[in-house]
């Protein structure tokens, strides 16, 4: 099970998450939090320390933060399945924005002490723990189970050609998950597994893979300004641009321009400095 503390000291910039593993979350503190498909349709949510917050998986979604400290839990296949009479696939759970539930609350708070202690009472004791939340989830929220196909490869060669062609005619546009799998006619869900499978990246790691490369591109040219470039690669902000760029590539845009241009000019004064003694040679 994945346990996780977020502790935002203020606002956030809304982000886009994918997430893989089933997730909910449960509130240490008063605050809110947006949530939406589109960063244009997102709807603020206010909360009390206690309540929860059930996610969906491999559906992208915007999340912006605001002060609002929460415990994140991850809950894998096996106990989902487990609690599901030993059903094979993956188990769908109702997303819920907004809930309480006394018993998930009362495990999230087991699961926050422990983490709290230093996890010390060992993987077993959190073992249990994301099983009781399995059965929890599994009796109260569970909608269908979706059957997981087993396939040898992943997505072929035109179905990469055509994802690749979509991202690239709308890397300035917010593009969604949904309108990436229907290019080429699967599920999202079978989508995300078998591009995955292909690349070895989540479609929203290539997405992002593919904008910071053509950022890089532009930040190239020495006029650019860094609003412009970061609209044009797709980011709604210059801060949001800047902060997934530090993330990426450990620098900002500001100083990976520099650099670039600092480079060049030393390359530049090499290589006169190499055609002045070439040219005493020669005399």
């Amino acid at each position: 099970m994945r346990v996780e503390l977020f502790q935002p000291e203020s606002v956030t910039e809304p982000r886009h998450w994918v997430r893989h593993d089933q997730a909910f979350a449960m509130m240490l503190g008063r605050g809110s939090i947006e949530w939406g498909s589109r960063r244009s349709a997102m709807q603020k949510f206010d909360y009390q320390a206690g309540d929860l917050a059930l996610c969906d998986r491999h559906v992208g979604e915007w999340v912006g933060v605001m002060a609002t400290p929460h415990l994140q839990l991850g809950i894998s296949d096996a106990p989902l399945m487990a609690a599901s009479d030993g059903a094979y696939g993956e188990v769908g759970l109702h997303p819920h924005r907004k809930f309480a539930d006394p018993r998930l609350g009362a495990l999230a708070a087991a699961a926050h002490a422990e983490m709290v202690a230093g996890f010390s009472s060992g993987r077993l004791f959190l073992d249990s723990i994301e099983q009781a939340m399995a059965v929890a989830l599994v009796n109260g929220y569970a909608i269908r189970h979706r059957p997981i196909q087993m396939y040898k490869g992943g997505l072929g060669s035109a179905r990469l050609r055509t994802i690749k062609e979509l991202v690239r005619a709308k890397i300035e546009d917010d593009l969604s998950l949904d309108e990436m799998a229907q290019s080429v006619g699967l599920s999202t869900a079978h989508f995300a597994r078998m591009f995955r499978k292909s690349t070895s990246e989540t479609p929203h790691q290539f997405v992002l893979r593919r904008r910071i490369e053509r950022a890089k591109a532009m930040l190239r040219a020495p006029d650019a300004r860094i609003l412009d470039v970061a609209v044009a690669c797709g980011f709604k902000t210059q801060q949001h641009f800047a902060q997934v760029f530090r993330d990426v590539c450990r620098v900002s845009p500001t100083v990976y321009r520099q650099d670039f241009l600092d480079s060049e000019v030393s390359r530049a004064s090499e290589n006169s400095s190499a055609d002045a003694s070439l040219s005493l040679i020669t005399l």
